[in-house]
């Protein structure tokens, strides 16, 4: 029987992961709503009293977004908010196409059994239903104000399945890192997308390469869901070439003002 002692170091042991948690994502969130401004210096006693926690999740948050890639280790100490210049976007998106890549391609590759599927074909089903017009593939329209928050999920599930479907931690750790960048993951882009020029042809790309990354997975073509799943990661830069030129779009983008944007955009 566990000791009242060890129930309640476990007790607490939980409590401060919860707590630890809490504060890393309050403070991303607070990161990519554009709280802090790029070059900002963030140390821990000041978030202590901001976020009413103790200085010790402070600091595992703090550790753990440097790690991600949104803070830099300041000489004198603590952190500074990271800036992005749109090289460093190009990049992270690029990435990401190779690792989801990868990633597609292994699934492909490693499936065993039909039934391992199920999700990914739900979450292609349910983006099917939001977006198709009286159900007609052809007719697409970007979801109402009122859906978009689940489409965003589903659209997560999707990425977040195949990854699974791959098998491999490795990539699953290496990926979760580059998607930290602003712009990088693959719903980066998912609530503007109404607001962008030609959104309903942009959404059905988008989404005719989920099926197509799908019916490859089925048919075990690893090289045709690689191909398919580093071009639907390109979409995102150029969905974000366009949110460049029109500071109304930019501005909705959770991450954008740890953006340096060159004068001449």
């Amino acid at each position: 029987m566990q000791s009242t002692e060890s129930k309640s170091k476990a007790g607490s042991s939980s409590e401060f992961g919860s707590q630890t948690g809490r504060t890393l994502l309050n403070l991303r969130g607070m990161l990519l709503r554009g709280d802090f401004q790029p070059g900002e210096r963030l140390s821990e006693l000041p978030l202590v009293a901001r976020l009413g926690v103790s200085r010790t999740p402070i600091r595992l948050a703090l550790d753990r977004l440097a790690h991600e890639g949104l803070l830099e280790s300041s000489p004198t100490g603590g952190f500074v908010v990271r800036a992005f210049s749109i090289e460093d976007i190009w990049d992270a998106i690029e990435t990401r196409g190779v690792l989801e890549g990868a990633a597609a391609r292994f699934a492909a590759e490693r499936l065993e059994h039909d039934s391992e599927l199920a999700q990914l074909r739900e979450c292609r089903d349910e983006m099917d239903a939001m977006i198709e017009v009286n159900g007609d593939p052809d007719k697409i329209a970007a979801p109402d104000i009122d859906s978009y928050a689940r489409y965003l999920d589903l659209n997560e599930a999707f990425h977040r399945e195949i990854v699974t479907l791959a098998k491999s931690s490795m990539l699953r750790r290496t990926l979760d890192q580059v998607t930290s960048v602003p712009f990088a993951s693959p719903s980066a882009m998912v609530y503007v997308y109404a607001k962008l020029p030609r959104a309903p042809q942009i959404l059905a790309v988008a989404h005719e390469h989920h099926r197509s990354i799908v019916e490859a997975i089925e048919n075990r073509q690893g090289a045709r869901a690689e191909a398919l799943a580093r071009e639907h990661a390109r979409m995102t830069r150029r969905n974000v070439e366009l949110a460049l030129y029109d500071a109304s779009i930019l501005s909705s983008v959770p991450g954008a003002s740890l953006i340096k944007i060159p004068a001449a955009v």
